[in-house]
């Protein structure tokens, strides 16, 4: 489609608001109604399929088993627990983090609607803070990485058979890490809101530790992927910059806490630290407008005028990712995809899907829209926009196919994830080992184990995709791209209606 400037006196307020449900609408028929319960719980049992430890004897994904126990031995400290992160077997500490902050944003304003899932959210979200408090308990230290990358995706094992290299790598104060520490202390905080009533005495250790991990990231400035470079580049290297996660951190302190300190800090290190850069992205690596927006709830309450600048931030966000007058950096595909560049495409359609959607409750109780040039975005035109997308990855989109494993008659057979690849220890109690996996990688295969839940990274902008594991980039799940989705489910699991 091609774009006209929204200033263009061809172009009327209601010819914008019809290009836009076009672009919504079109291209695909609409289902008839999805069981977004369902996709809901299964979406959350995805994170079970990825923990790392000792599992409980609740465990729902039966087909794993424990894995990784002695994890920070080499080190003498114990790290077992947590995530792994996608469909391999190192646990990277920043995606990780932020998994369980949007778990935890996701329960805070969504739980409500989540019904008897919501237990098995907060316990997702609980699963992640056992181990970042394991990560953050020696004063000065944050562990950010178990696992050697290069040793593990040379292999091709499941979790219960690892024999590659279990490194632990940390950032201290000679080597800083200021944006892996400030979203772990963004996740404490947040996760701290989530247990204030569920466990109070949990819930003021995650506070206090989040408080003394974002004083450590504020104090050594620096990027983790400069302290460990050959360690977390390629794969989670930060290349947005440690700012925006000093401002992620702050912004969730200050909610969790309600202290001054952490309202000035915001405040005094606005321009400093950048909060309206890079207004349309959201994920792991760039948090900016997810700071706007969560920071914005504020002064939509009326409570925060020192904070109207974010506000401004989040509106033109808004403006910048709706069909029909998006910003060039994001795309809609034929079949209504939002598609950005890089790899992965779902995390960033959760997790702007999530932004909007939040936006849209918050602007919703102030009783405001956002002005988008001659377009006035109702919070109503939001949600739409969000559940288009939540409505694609169920099924609606040409290929008629849910990118959720588990959802629905036809789902990606194939994903890219060892452990859902190579047969089950139950099935095949001997050690497969590291080469050994091979064949079922290069296998035509469907997959033995159905990592139910699971959201892969979904089509090109043409809408099509290989249900194939080498194509990792579309194949593959991660949790940071579920963690998002928890929410979205939440709600329309409620609030199915489109408007």
């Amino acid at each position: 489609m091609a774009r006209k400037s929204l200033t263009s006196p061809e172009i009327s307020p209601a010819t914008l608001s019809l290009v836009l449900l076009v672009v919504l609408l079109s291209s695909s028929a609409i289902h008839a109604g999805h069981d977004y319960r369902d996709a809901l719980r299964k979406s959350i049992m995805f994170f079970e399929g990825q923990r790392s430890g000792k599992l409980p004897p609740d465990q729902r994904l039966r087909w794993r088993r424990d894995s990784a126990l002695r994890d920070g031995s080499s080190a003498g400290v114990d790290l077992s627990g947590g995530y792994y992160d996608a469909g391999d077997n190192v646990k990277f500490g920043f995606p990780m983090a932020f998994t369980t902050t949007m778990l935890s944003w996701s329960v805070i304003d969504f739980g409500r609607t989540m019904g008897p899932e919501l237990k098995n959210a907060v316990g997702a979200v609980r699963w992640g803070t056992d181990y970042l408090l394991k990560a953050t308990a020696i004063p000065g230290v944050v562990f950010v990485q178990v696992g050697d990358a290069y040793s593990d995706h040379n292999c091709w094992e499941r979790p219960e058979d690892m024999d590659t290299l279990r490194s632990v790598y940390k950032i201290d104060r000679a080597h800083p890490g200021s944006d892996v520490a400030g979203e772990t202390a963004a996740a404490l905080a947040a996760a701290s809101i989530v247990f204030r009533k569920r466990d109070p005495a949990y819930s003021r250790l995650l506070l206090d530790r989040a408080t003394r991990v974002f004083a450590f990231a504020n104090r050594y400035r620096g990027a983790y992927s400069s302290s460990l470079y050959h360690v977390v580049c390629p794969f989670y290297c930060d290349f947005n910059g440690y700012q925006d996660e000093l401002l992620w951190g702050a912004a969730w302190l200050h909610k969790a806490s309600r202290k001054r300190v952490y309202r000035e800090f915001i405040v005094k290190n606005e321009v400093v630290l950048r909060a309206g850069d890079t207004i349309n992205e959201f994920g792991w690596d760039n948090k900016h407008a997810g700071i706007n927006v969560l920071i914005s709830k504020e002064v939509l309450m009326g409570k925060a005028e020192y904070f109207e600048s974010f506000k401004q931030n989040a509106d033109e966000f808004i403006c910048s990712i709706l069909p029909g007058i998006s910003h060039p950096q994001v795309q809609y595909s034929r079949g209504g995809l939002l598609v950005k560049t890089g790899g992965s495409n779902m995390q960033h359609v959760t997790s702007l899907s999530f932004l909007l959607l939040a936006y849209s409750n918050y602007l919703s109780h102030a009783r405001k829209v956002v002005p988008c040039g001659e377009l006035t975005a109702s919070p109503s035109l939001l949600r739409q926009v969000a559940k288009r997308q939540v409505d694609y990855i169920l099924g609606d989109n040409p290929l008629g196919m849910s990118y959720m494993v588990g959802y629905g008659q036809r789902f990606p057979r194939r994903i890219h994830h060892r452990g859902s690849s190579v047969p089950s220890v139950s099935a095949h109690p001997a050690r497969i080992g590291c080469k050994e996996g091979s064949r079922y990688f290069l296998s035509p295969n469907p997959n033995p184990n159905l990592l139910v839940g699971a959201v892969v990274g979904g089509p090109n902008v043409t809408d099509a995709f290989p249900d194939s594991r080498p194509y990792f980039v579309q194949s593959e799940p991660t949790t940071y791209i579920n963690a998002p989705l928890v929410g979205l489910l939440g709600y329309f699991s409620t609030h199915s209606s489109w408007r």
